[in-house]
């Protein structure tokens, strides 16, 4: 495949680990210099608070989200002449677009996120206080240097325990700062989806987090599908097909899950219902195939496995007679499926090492 953006060579006077550092330090000084610039015009004869709108806050928050879709989408293209990653040079264009796009959102929103609530707890700690062209070069600086910093570096060592904790930052992040902020404060009476149904910031965050999310998750089956792979052929794992159903039913879960995103149930209520089954049957059926298709797997990763589904059963049961609402009933589910996803992939990570 095509990088999207040009891939460098290193020598052996010059390890990799090396190079994506200086890099990743070119990238904060660069971030670092437009931030500053930006910072002293946005306050330059205005006085801005830290946070509320408009503040300093928000225009760091959109700027260091800005940084961060350079650094990640330069670092993630750049990574793939990595030892590790040879596999990504196979992928089909569309494909490896796909996983582009899905590592910079991911990155983007935690980068933009990070920083508002930086500046949000700064307000809240320096009550009061506006920020002079002096203050706003030096904040916007430092916040839009260290986004692309560390964006770069974790872009440009992406594997599957490392996608696997950024998805569930990403999610878990996305979907408290929509509760955060919603207009209403009783959504949780209604379902878990009345989240995404409102005209307002919650719900533009809320239905952005399940697509990007989708998205991430079929970037992630890809990874989780080379490491499969392996351990099929050195005879950890069995069965030969679980390098392709896996993957295959990570992929119809990410998708279900971005059209939770794209139609929320305001918009078609059966469509988005439909979604959301989906995405639980599939998570069923890697349940109940696991110990056929990852046999040799260590035995605690099937005993977590089998928790979960009981847990997953009794959830079922006692939504159905009424115990507690729609809403206690998909945050379960919710948790249920990316702690699944957690600990599958710390198991898969160990699973074929040497003692």
């Amino acid at each position: 495949m095509r990088y999207i953006f040009p891939v460098t060579t290193t020598t052996q006077s010059e390890p990799r680990t090396v190079r994506i550092e200086t890099e990743a330090v070119y990238a904060a000084l660069s971030a670092g210099a437009l931030g500053a610039v930006l910072g002293a015009v946005a306050t330059w004869g205005t006085a801005l608070a830290f946070w509320g709108w408009p503040s300093a806050g928000g225009f760091a928050a959109i700027v260091a989200g800005a940084v961060a879709i350079a650094a990640a989408a330069t670092a993630y293209s750049r990574s793939g002449a990595l030892p590790g990653q040879e596999w990504r040079r196979g992928l089909r264009s569309g494909r490896a677009v796909v996983n582009v796009v899905s590592v910079t959102i991911a990155h983007a929103a935690l980068a933009a996120l990070a920083t508002a609530v930086v500046y949000l707890v700064l307000g809240l700690g320096f009550v009061g206080m506006v920020l002079r062209p002096f203050e706003g070069a030096v904040l916007g600086a430092v916040s839009t240097g260290l986004a692309a910093y560390l964006v770069y570096l974790s872009a440009s060592r992406i594997s599957t325990q490392r996608l696997s904790s950024l998805l569930l930052s990403f999610v878990a992040l996305g979907t408290l700062t929509a509760m955060a902020t919603s207009p209403d404060p009783d959504w949780w009476r209604f379902h878990f989806s009345e989240l995404g149904t409102f005209a307002a910031f919650s719900s533009v965050v809320f239905n952005g987090t399940l697509i990007a999310a989708g998205l991430l998750v079929t970037t992630f089956a890809a990874y989780v599908q080379s490491d499969l792979s392996a351990l099929v052929t050195t005879g950890r794992l069995t069965s030969r097909r679980s390098r392709s159903v896996v993957p295959a039913l990570l992929v119809v879960m990410g998708v279900m899950l971005a059209c939770v995103g794209i139609v929320p149930v305001n918009l078609n209520e059966p469509i988005h219902n439909l979604a959301a089954s989906g995405m639980a049957l599939m998570f069923f059926g890697l349940l109940g195939s696991s110990p056929w298709l990852l046999r040799g797997m260590p035995r605690a990763f099937f005993l977590s496995t089998a928790a979960i589904g009981a847990a997953f059963v009794a959830a079922v049961v006692l939504f159905v007679v009424g115990f507690f609402g729609l809403t206690a009933f998909e945050i379960a589910v919710f948790a249920l499926i990316f702690g699944w996803i957690a600990i599958f992939i710390r198991f898969l990570g160990v699973t074929g090492q040497k003692e």
